[in-house]
């Protein structure tokens, strides 16, 4: 993709929807923490599900802690590997209680001290709860990036970086909800909706079948 494109797509995205938020549900700081960490390989859909539930008896790290291991399964069992969530959840609760005091902090190396919480969620935290221009590279962004030419390259990191250089400063707090909305649902892993796609002119991507006219 062109530099001088980079503001047009954007703009064009922020058009469409000013006000971009995660699609996972939380009231505070600590439930978005939780759900980010249980969200790994599972749609947002079947977090929201079960945090429904869960953080209407339990939504603070020491409430988790009461529930113990089994009960906070109970509660999760529903989404992808739950056991290990739970373990890690359990975890980085004892560590917001013993050395935060139940505060999530928003320090980028305090939230990669937490089990379970590596660079994307940590970044999707000071993303969405602190308004920092962070970057959380999950599979939608990383196909994006590569895709549309916007930001090329082989790790999630280099791909991180690209954008974090490339994208404009007025977009760059909101633009990781707009390419992960758009590479969920336009922008889609195996057959992308090009036809339908508003950003199409600034894209590198050239699909097999042409465009209707």
């Amino acid at each position: 993709m062109k530099t001088e494109s980079i503001a047009s797509f954007f703009a064009t995205l922020k058009a469409a929807n000013p006000l971009p938020v995660t699609e996972l549900e939380y009231t505070s700081v600590f439930e978005l923490l939780a759900a980010v960490l249980l969200s790994a390989q599972a749609t947002d859909v079947s977090v929201n599900k079960a945090t429904r539930k869960l953080f209407s008896v339990a939504n603070t790290p020491q409430k988790i802690l009461d529930l113990g291991i089994e009960g906070l399964e109970a509660y999760i069992k529903t989404i992808g590997l739950y056991r290990s969530k739970a373990k890690h959840l359990m975890e980085a609760c004892r560590m917001l209680v013993e050395q935060h005091g139940s505060v999530v902090p928003r320090s980028r190396e305090a939230l990669e001290a937490l089990p379970g919480v590596g660079r994307k969620t940590a970044n999707v935290v000071l993303n969405s709860a602190f308004g920092e221009a962070t970057m959380a590279v999950d599979t939608h962004i990383f196909r994006l990036g590569n895709r549309t030419g916007l930001a090329p390259g082989k790790t999630p990191l280099e791909v991180e970086l690209k954008l974090l250089k490339r994208i404009p400063p007025e977009y760059l707090v909101d633009a990781h909800h707009w390419l992960i909305l758009h590479g969920r649902y336009v922008c889609v892993a195996r057959k992308p909706m090009c036809w339908q796609c508003a950003v199409a002119p600034y894209c590198d991507f050239r699909p097999k079948t042409p465009l209707p006219a």
